[in-house]
């Protein structure tokens, strides 16, 4: 099938991958009392008395906004805001099909930081959450950090953490499969942007100690020139050798790639320059790094990319809508590092030990299990952390 044509084709079909569907009747004088006027007021003035009430009595306990400016879209960059409506519709339809959590696209006609966030905090009371998608660094640090600080309901920047809760899931079963122990590997990455920042400080976390990130320039190190704020922040907590050069002289002996940059900036001859049998995850798309055939001829162990045509594909579905389902089972406040951690191992252990092999380190984006899993483990990791206000 021509993906291309044929999406081009059903989209002009479905002009619109979404639709509003009531959940009550409306079928005769009585309902639309019931759901209008004159019956509404009744909740209104709850709500007006008590605004904790909004969310037993409207949808705003289930509902997500899902916000971009179009300016880092998919592999296409930046395209506007309406250019990102199909992309967002689509996020909105796996948050519903993956998580029943229902979404709303929000494309704001701005580049400009406080624009953004005055424009998400002011709409904010009618959502329960922000999904943050496809914004481009560094500005996407900085509008999740201040719409962290003034709204109330857990702000969510998918390309950072969905990405990095899977990449963690999947990194925690590649090294099963290797022998491998995180805190003992040594990890290069490529792309310093959201995806390969968030990545790197979730790896921290959770016990990395020997990193070393690469931009368009070679490796970042402490006192590197021209660093911007984001990345000068990794450079103290990173590379702490201060190895020098482009990446194919600090990928050498390394244990294991992360990729979230760009096509070809992986060979086979620096795959073949690194540990035995390392692990590769060349995730750039909709072209990778580095093709998963030529990384297992290079030597590569277990090699996975972010298409669904190859083994191990690490996809944020498997994250992110299990995430906010337990994020609103529990009218969590925020979406913390607790919670993160537990959506990986929720999703890491979906494959069981004895099934675990270099073609299947994750489980698929169709797997029933995923919602109750992440969702389940989520929602408990939000109660023993404190920010849940309720028990699912």
């Amino acid at each position: 099938m021509n993906y291309s044509e044929e999406s081009l084709k059903k989209h002009r079909e479905w002009r619109g991958k979404i639709e509003t569907v009531p959940k009550m009747r409306l079928g005769n004088k009585e309902d639309l009392a019931l759901a209008y006027t004159p019956g509404v007021a009744r909740p209104c003035l709850e709500i007006r008395d008590n605004p904790d009430q909004t969310w037993e009595l409207t949808g705003r306990w289930n509902t997500v906004a899902v916000v971009t400016d179009g300016t880092a879209v998919l592999g296409l960059g930046d395209i506007g805001p309406e250019a990102s409506m199909p992309v967002m519709e689509g996020k909105c339809v796996l948050f519903k099909e993956f998580g029943g959590v229902d979404a709303v696209p929000v494309c704001v006609r701005s580049k400009d930081v406080g624009t953004i966030v005055e424009t998400v905090s002011l709409i904010a009371g009618s959502f329960g959450g922000i999904n943050l998608e496809d914004i481009s660094a560094p500005r996407c640090f900085e509008i999740e950090r201040l719409l962290k600080e003034r709204c109330d309901i857990p702000i969510f920047h998918d390309d950072q953490h969905g990405t990095a809760v899977v990449t963690l899931a999947a990194l925690m079963n590649a090294l099963k499969v290797t022998g491998r122990k995180l805190e003992s590997v040594s990890v290069v990455t490529s792309g310093a942007g959201a995806a390969g920042i968030a990545i790197i400080k979730l790896l921290k976390t959770v016990g990395l100690r020997e990193v070393v990130l690469c931009d368009r320039e070679g490796a970042i190190w402490k006192g590197r020139p021209n660093l911007n704020p984001a990345k000068a922040e990794m450079a103290e907590i990173s590379n702490k050798s201060l190895r020098k050069g482009p990446l194919a002289e600090v990928i050498k002996g390394a244990d294991v790639f992360i990729g979230v940059s760009g096509p070809g900036v992986l060979t086979g001859e620096m795959v073949a320059s690194m540990a035995k049998g390392p692990i590769i995850f060349p995730m750039a798309n909709p072209t990778p790094e580095i093709m998963p055939d030529e990384a297992l001829r290079a030597g590569a162990a277990v090699v996975g990319t972010g298409r669904s045509d190859f083994p191990n594909q690490i996809n944020n579905v498997l994250a992110f809508p299990g995430i906010f389902r337990g994020v609103f089972d529990v009218r969590a406040s925020d979406i913390n590092g607790v919670m993160k951690i537990a959506a990986a191992e929720a999703i890491a252990s979906l494959v069981p030990d004895t099934d675990l092999c270099p073609e299947r380190i994750l489980p698929e984006a169709f797997d029933p299990r995923l919602r109750e899993a992440v969702g389940g483990a989520v929602a408990k990791a939000a109660v023993k952390s404190g920010v849940a206000k309720k028990r699912a």
